[in-house]
């Protein structure tokens, strides 16, 4: 018995710890990167730390509550939970309802907290797909794209582009592990492809951050400024970085420095090596996401374990990725570590299903 247990808990303690530590260290650097402009506009630097440190503790009985509810019974609250994911990207969008910051209507103002609907899609998306791939069905790939493409578009009204290509993503990977026809991607890519197409070319804004993205010295001081900052902030950290509390790109000149962009202020006063370190973290924490999927007791978990997979990876590589000028900076915020409630309560709770599945897997 001590055996089993000691081998269960070498494989998947790390799926809480990690978890925990990323978002302790996450609250060290929120209130770093976010002092200064939160004295300015609040009259208060420890705002944004208090803040993000409540959404922890309400992240943390979320988790424990999702650990003790059958994942089984997610398959019942799947469709109840599509559809109030899709009542609230519409009311979103609904001058006086949705939140406008920096030109995108994507927060829900409840007073004393803001929901972000498109945080909650992506949970949505994991569970009712599947839920639905759980059983095998013909036909399924019309209703599925349709779906998919219905929820990406009210995603992009909003408009947020990053996050429509996560929940897009996430989709394809449940429905291609859930079996699907090899055909039904070449028609999938090949509309993507049209649609990312007229998608830039038709709104200025996307086509200036390609432009930025292919070459951040066009416009230094304008549509260039964000990732140029990110580069000062990253090269300027070195190997072994300035130390805590030395950066200087968070005296407001790093736009998104407490969210979106706050690896960059991580490596500007922990340098390349504590770069490593994070990203050795995350790796850790997706490997074990990755042993689950692995070891899933039934079909359903199995898909619910590779959606929650992509949902972290390709949240963590889009991120990091924007940071090092490998792809456009889209806005995806960096797991447990970025500033922001509904991302860090859905990141959770989708931790706790895991623990849920963890407790019927067979060592």
């Amino acid at each position: 018995m001590f055996k089993k247990l000691f081998i269960r808990n070498k494989f998947f303690l790390p799926l809480i710890t990690i978890p925990i530590i990323l978002s302790l260290v996450g609250l060290v650097f929120i209130f770093e990167a976010s002092a200064v402009g939160s004295a300015r506009q609040f009259g208060d630097s420890f705002h944004y730390l208090k803040s993000q440190a409540v959404w922890i503790i309400f992240g943390l009985i979320v988790m424990t509550i999702f650990s003790y509810i059958d994942y089984k019974k997610l398959y019942f609250l799947s469709f109840v939970s599509l559809i109030f994911t899709i009542v609230l990207l519409i009311i979103v969008l609904i001058p006086g309802i949705g939140s406008k910051v920096g030109g995108a209507r994507r927060w829900i103002d409840f007073g004393f907290f803001s929901l972000q609907p498109t945080e909650l899609a992506k949970f949505s998306v994991i569970i009712y797909l599947s839920s639905w791939f759980s059983s095998k069905e013909k036909k399924r790939f019309l209703p599925f794209i349709t779906l998919i493409c219905f929820l990406v578009f009210l995603t992009i009204l909003q408009p947020d582009m990053g996050t429509s290509i996560i929940i897009f993503l996430i989709g394809l990977m449940i429905y291609y592990f859930s079996g699907a026809n090899f055909m039904d991607f070449i028609y999938i890519f090949g509309g993507s492809a049209v649609s990312v197409y007229f998608l830039i070319k038709f709104s200025p804004y996307r086509f200036n951050r390609l432009s930025a993205f292919l070459n951040p010295s066009i416009d230094p001081l304008g549509i260039s400024y964000h990732i140029n900052q990110i580069f000062i902030s990253l090269s300027s950290g070195g190997f072994f970085g300035r130390g805590l509390g030395a950066s200087r790109q968070k005296y407001l000149f790093l736009p998104e420095a407490h969210t979106d962009s706050i690896f960059a202020i991580i490596g500007e006063e922990y340098g390349f090596i504590g770069g490593l370190v994070l990203i050795g973290l995350y790796f850790v924490f997706v490997y074990k996401i990755y042993h689950l999927i692995r070891l899933a007791p039934d079909r359903l978990s199995k898909l619910i374990t590779i959606g929650i997979f992509a949902f972290f990876n390709l949240q963590f590589i889009v991120n990091l990725a924007g940071m090092t000028g490998l792809f456009p900076i889209v806005g995806v915020p960096l797991p447990f570590l970025s500033y922001g409630g509904s991302n860090l309560l859905i990141s959770f709770s989708l931790i706790g299903i895991m623990m849920n599945i963890e407790k019927r897997v067979k060592v």
